[in-house]
């Protein structure tokens, strides 16, 4: 998750210029250099070379566009260099379509599957966390931004859509029809434990999560609950400040979040818990894994952050980047991390995630295989709260 590449003549285009100043910046930030632009003559030479001396006649356009692509895959997976065919369709708030398949995507090579949401058309093709998406209807994700093939995804609800997935053998593909459809999951489900103990699981963190987090734990409370075992494995759909609602109805005072822009230069705003926040006040297991992520990363720092939960599990996968358009000439853009939140302590959450108090494996799964018969985070979980309460 890094980034280098930068300028060339006047004479190729405007975009390429503005994207090589972006570059130039972040080349002295991140390398402490003091001459941001050295590689803006080695850029400018290698384009001189493929121009003359490459086999065949080159498409210069078709390599900008390629070189812009890298830079911006170059900063982290959610940073996107976008057509103007892309910024024209944000600019007019054109429609994707109500329905989509329950895939969050990151990107590693190809786009990666970070989460599938429960009960979506993506969890039950039996996706998960680590597959690799290979194409989508056809088209090759190798070069595709997670702007992009999260675009793709959405559409009709009752339309199809077609992965090609690898998971383990990338010699062996396999091509998933999948059926769009209207979100309609509810976002919080629960149920009581044996041992006093509730169980909660938030599916996603779209709007309304923290009213209904508020609403299922009051009411396992209220069945003698006397600790509570929240669920947050492999959910990673919905927006920040949500995750950081939800974790309003838990932390009673201290530092929720810190939004931080770049580093030195930036701008820090820190999102503290206020009146009327805490109003549960049961202790708190969180479950998570690699695909618990964004929005359910804030949530459980928040919680982690003021010792209001101990973690069961894997370590998040560190996602918490906050993009902008960025406009630039003839209608491109780059869809670009600007800031960041921070755990409650400053730490960094984006490319290192949080780590558990108790560690313990989701158990892999080849394509055909059954479901576990055993949730293994689950009962150590359970175990854990059981030891704890002799």
């Amino acid at each position: 998750m890094s980034s280098r590449t930068r300028l060339i003549v006047m004479s190729i285009s405007a975009p390429v210029i503005a994207f090589a100043i972006v570059g130039g910046f972040l080349g002295k930030v991140m390398a402490g250099q003091d001459a941001p632009y050295q590689h803006l003559k080695i850029f400018d030479d290698v384009v001189t070379m493929i121009s003359s001396q490459y086999v065949e006649e080159v498409n210069i356009d078709k390599v900008m566009s390629g070189a812009m692509h890298g830079l911006a895959d170059g900063l982290d997976p959610d940073s996107a260099y976008l057509t103007p065919q892309m910024v024209k369709a944000l600019d007019a708030g054109e429609a994707q379509g109500d329905g989509d398949v329950g895939i969050e995507l990151t990107r590693q090579y190809y786009l990666r599957v970070i989460a599938t949401r429960d009960g979506s058309p993506g969890a039950k093709a039996n996706l998960q966390t680590g597959d690799y998406i290979r194409g989508i209807d056809g088209k090759p994700t190798r070069d595709m931004s997670v702007f992009e093939g999260s675009r793709l995804l959405r559409g009709k609800p009752g339309t199809k859509v077609t992965v090609t997935v690898i998971r383990g053998n990338a010699a062996d593909p396999h091509e998933i029809a999948l059926v769009r459809e209207k979100a309609s999951a509810p976002l919080v489900t629960s149920r009581t434990l044996p041992n006093g103990m509730g169980y909660l699981r938030i599916v996603s963190f779209r709007n309304g999560v923290a009213q209904e987090v508020r609403s299922h734990a009051a009411d396992l409370a209220s069945k003698g609950a006397k600790a509570l075992i929240v669920d947050v494995r492999r959910t990673a759909e919905g927006t920040y400040e949500n995750g950081i609602d939800a974790a309003r109805v838990f932390v009673k005072s201290g530092t929720l979040a810190i939004k931080a822009g770049r580093e030195k230069t930036g701008t820090r705003e820190t999102i503290a818990a206020k009146a009327g926040d805490g109003t549960i006040d049961l202790p708190v297991t969180l479950l998570a894994t690699t695909g618990t992520a964004g929005a359910a990363e804030l949530f459980v720092a928040a919680l982690d952050g003021n010792k209001r939960a101990e973690i069961v599990g894997e370590r998040t996968l560190g996602r918490a980047g906050i993009q902008k358009l960025v406009k630039l000439p003839e209608g491109r853009g780059l869809w670009l991390t600007y800031a960041r939140y921070l755990r409650p302590d400053g730490e960094q959450i984006q490319g290192r995630g949080i780590q558990p108090d108790l560690e313990v494996d989701e158990p892999a799964q080849e394509f055909g295989e059954p479901l576990p018969e055993k949730d293994a985070i689950l009962e150590a979980a359970i175990e854990h709260l059981q030891k704890r309460a002799q």
